[in-house]
């Protein structure tokens, strides 16, 4: 269980709710984290959103993140509270990698990890070893365009291409809790919610074979490959996350507003596929609304708890102004350092603790209510939806 000062200093909270939000997490969507040791320079650019350094003469450790890792990763690592950068990534290195994932991640009270394994390569760890460095359970989360570009680099030609697709997809499905798309980053959240006849995928796959190992743009292909995988996620009971909103400079944000969606949403409806709308700052309301009128439509804030750190207990509660309680998922997006975990899971709790607080004191919810929700949040709406 994290420590009880990850929940924020006010008037005390009842004990059933500080139990309930210090309870264990389902982290329903992250990403592995890198297993070597890392410079300033690399670590740098795993707490940012940006592909870039910082200017010259500054730092990325001047954001919210960065306050944030100084603060309370530090004492994780047995440094005082606000330690120098410099500081912090001398007692990083000294402890190495292994050591501080181990701390980071099992101090975060994550109780599963649902890694997104579209990311993985030789640097970061499986999803096995969050789960083995956590102290937790841990299950793959299969990314709809890595599963396509495994496909095109192997296909013997395009009339080939949409079986090979559907087989490769069911395949990856079958060892999978869910799958996820970012066709927000390679189209848009505007695209055309029509299914593609074979002749169109065909045609369009024949360009893409031309060069199979460049990244998947074709809109007429990112539709396929969407359907298929809905495809998989109705005969598997599967959710399909979706990308939406902030992330790093690859995406036209004002494409990734979920409200963009809502065609979408309304055509998968009558299968009844759960679609979960990940991080959607600064489109978290337009995300709640989907959510509160939608039977199969489910929201977190994602890496926005991590990014907008100290400010991240206005964006909870703003959620929570609409979004149905069984409707909300936590996560923390972790990537790249084990930091990242820590500080969702942290700023998950804090602002949900802050949200209740007044709802509590306002006389709005009694404590069994508030309890009730912060484990629905935190843990039980994940289980029931991925099935653990």
């Amino acid at each position: 269980m994290p420590p009880a000062d990850d929940l924020p200093p006010g008037p005390p909270l009842p004990d059933a709710v500080r139990e309930a939000l210090l309870a264990p997490l389902v982290d329903h969507h992250c990403h592995g984290v890198r297993r070597d040791d890392l410079g300033r320079a690399a670590f740098e650019l795993l707490i940012t959103e940006a592909a870039t350094p910082a200017p010259p003469g500054t730092t990325h450790f001047d954001t919210p993140i960065g306050a944030a890792i100084r603060r309370w990763c530090a004492p994780v690592l047995d440094l005082a509270p606000h330690a120098p950068p410099a500081v912090y990534l001398a007692r990083r290195a000294e402890l190495g990698a292994a050591e501080v994932n181990r701390r980071l991640l099992r101090q975060a009270g994550i109780v599963a990890f649902l890694v997104d394994t579209g990311l993985n390569g030789a640097g970061l760890l499986s999803a096995a070893e969050m789960g083995r460095l956590g102290g937790a359970a841990a299950d793959e989360i299969v990314r709809l365009e890595r599963v396509e570009e495994t496909v095109a680099r192997s296909v013997g030609g395009a009339a080939e291409y949409p079986g090979a697709l559907a087989e490769a997809l069911a395949a990856a499905a079958a060892r999978a809790v869910g799958l996820k798309t970012v066709i927000a980053y390679r189209y848009g959240l505007d695209f055309d919610i029509e299914r593609p006849g074979r002749g169109a995928v065909v045609a369009a796959a024949g360009r893409r074979l031309a060069d199979p190992k460049a990244r998947l743009t074709d809109p007429v292909l990112l539709r396929h490959l969407l359907w298929s995988g809905v495809d998989v996620a109705r005969q598997r009971s599967l959710p399909v996350q979706f990308h939406c909103g902030y992330g790093d400079p690859d995406i036209d944000l004002h494409r990734a507003d979920p409200a963009l969606l809502t065609g979408f949403i309304r055509a998968l409806q009558p299968g009844g596929v759960p679609l979960i709308l990940l991080h959607c700052y600064p489109f978290h309301r337009q995300a709640a609304y989907l959510a509160s009128v939608y039977p199969h439509v489910y929201v977190d804030l994602g890496l926005a708890l991590t990014h907008t750190a100290a400010g991240s207990a206005a964006i909870v509660d703003e959620l929570l102004e609409l979004v149905p309680f069984h409707k909300q998922m936590f996560s923390s997006d972790c990537y790249g350092v084990a930091e990242t975990c820590h500080l969702g899971a942290l700023y998950y709790r804090r602002g949900l603790a802050r949200a209740l607080a007044v709802r509590i004191g306002e006389g709005e919810w009694s404590a069994a209510d508030a309890a009730r929700v912060a484990h629905m949040i935190g843990a039980g709406n994940a289980r029931r939806v991925y099935r653990l």
